[in-house]
């Protein structure tokens, strides 16, 4: 019965997370702007992701069947 209880709390924990857009602290204020940019950007432009950080993927399939060359580091275990 002990283990439900401490299974609840972290069930009731990980459901009490903010629902509401994200705002400076009080007295801050956002980031500079950017040189380049004509705007300042808004929290939710800052947090989204740039492409770069989800690279395509690259399924490389193997054209031809090759042996693979002997390999002087693959030693067997001690």
């Amino acid at each position: 019965m002990k283990r439900a209880g401490v299974i609840l709390a972290f069930l009731l924990l990980t459901a009490c997370g903010a629902r509401e857009k994200l705002r400076p602290p009080e007295g801050a204020s956002l980031p500079p702007k950017p040189r380049t940019s004509p705007a300042t950007p808004t929290p939710d432009q800052l947090l989204a992701l740039p492409v770069i950080t989800r690279p395509a993927r690259s399924d490389e399939l193997l054209t031809k069947s090759q042996p693979r060359p002997d390999d002087r580091f693959d030693l067997p275990p001690n």
